[in-house]
């Protein structure tokens, strides 16, 4: 009988250590990210997100631990993940003295591709950005910027994209676009690692989400599988179904009951 053999992770960690002076940011962290899908890292402020992403996208050294980026060890073959990986940080990296399609056309150049332009309008009208790609960068909004900077991204097809707070500042409406962006990420192949605080992010996008807290995964599934860990629900006219929101309080020992917007994870107290 023969037996099928696994695809290799796009994405695996074990024991992943990383250490500033006595302050420790990761404790052993594991998980693997198929090919293909959106994974969503959750954590408050200062829960070790982007610490992770700058060591998988070998930026950083971890103390400790091994990981592997397409196949490659982060560590060991640097210049293999580098080729591998996209990465896309808090704050869109982009030209505002350029156009749209100039920014992309620039980055293409870089990377020595042939016909950049061909490459600038392909990614201008897939983000819903052609009408926009002759404008100045500075008259966009902060939506349409963060689109841009993804595009910008996908430059020479990176299997693996990492996104590190790509919504953070921004107003609903482009919160929504930028979701709309990844979820095209993924429907073309491109596997996402995705770090965010905003619960409702990780819910509507992610097909598997992990909860990073206090530097170790302490949950990690897929959202219906999350919603099994809390008591079943409560019957009364209608079903109530768990909400990631109430998952992440229950499983990291917060209250939420701190007022405000509690659709963003706490920052952790220092």
């Amino acid at each position: 009988m023969e037996t099928k053999t696994r695809p290799v992770p796009a994405i695996r960690l074990r024991g992943l250590e990383k250490s500033y002076k006595d302050l420790k940011v990761l404790r052993g962290v594991d998980f693997d990210v198929e090919r293909g899908g959106i994974f969503a890292l959750l954590g408050s402020n200062g829960a070790g997100k982007t610490t992770l992403v700058r060591i998988l996208s070998t930026l950083l050294r971890a103390d400790g631990g091994t990981a592997a980026v397409n196949g490659f060890d982060v560590a060991a073959q640097p210049a293999r993940v580098r080729e591998s990986i996209s990465l896309t940080g808090q704050f869109a990296a982009v030209d505002e003295i350029l156009s749209g399609r100039e920014n992309l056309v620039l980055v293409a150049r870089l990377r020595h591709l042939g016909d950049p332009g061909a490459i600038a309008d392909d990614l201008l009208a897939r983000f819903s950005l052609t009408e926009a790609g002759g404008r100045r960068v500075s008259t966009y909004s902060g939506g349409m910027r963060r689109r841009l900077d993804i595009a910008m991204s996908l430059i020479g097809n990176p299997p693996v994209v990492f996104l590190d707070e790509p919504t953070t500042g921004l107003d609903p409406q482009a919160r929504v676009e930028v979701w709309e962006a990844v979820k095209g990420l993924a429907d073309s192949g491109t596997t996402v690692l995705l770090t965010t605080q905003y619960l409702e992010e990780a819910e509507q996008l992610a097909d598997r989400i992990a909860i990073l807290h206090q530097g170790r995964i302490i949950v990690n599934g897929t959202l219906e599988e999350l919603k099994k860990l809390l008591p079943p629900s409560e019957i009364e006219y209608v079903e109530k179904q768990p909400t990631l929101e109430e998952i992440f309080f229950a499983v990291t020992g917060g209250s939420g009951g701190n007022g405000g917007d509690r659709r963003t994870a706490p920052s952790e107290k220092k």
